[in-house]
């Protein structure tokens, strides 16, 4: 293991000791190997965009928007060989909650997610993707 060592200025360090806390990591090396991780997985999204990647698009929708329901079927029928799996819970008499699980080129999983939050209605979507192929 490689060691490095970085210098912050006070309230960096203490904004950065309050984040750590607040996420339950116990030491300052194990946080900044996930931030780097994470940072690298974000270029490496952005740089090739064919990469396999996994992915849940969460969303919260109102039922009250004419139409969105045969709308957001249609984009699910368009990317069915993306859609892994959906489930579906009403939260209220207007509002629902939809997760659905994704797999396939990250360009195609970002496309599906951005075009259902596109929508009229849908409020709250949330995309959360990760590179599926072994970074050996």
């Amino acid at each position: 293991m490689e060691r490095l060592t970085i210098s912050l200025d006070d309230p960096l360090a203490a904004s950065f000791d309050e984040w750590l806390a607040g996420r339950g990591y116990t030491n300052r090396s194990e946080a900044m190997r996930d931030l780097i991780r994470a940072e690298l997985e974000r270029s490496r999204q952005q740089e090739a965009p064919r990469r396999q990647g996994v992915g849940v698009l969460s969303y919260v929708f109102h039922h009250r928007y004419r139409e969105l329901g045969e709308r957001i079927v249609g984009l699910e029928h368009a990317y069915h060989d993306t859609i892994v799996s959906s489930i579906h819970a009403n939260l209220d008499a207007e509002r629902s909650i939809e997760a659905v699980i994704l797999r396939g080129a990250m360009r195609d999983v970002r496309r599906f997610s951005d075009a259902v939050c596109a929508h009229r209605g849908v409020h709250h979507g949330q995309l959360n993707i990760v590179s599926a192929q072994d970074e050996r």
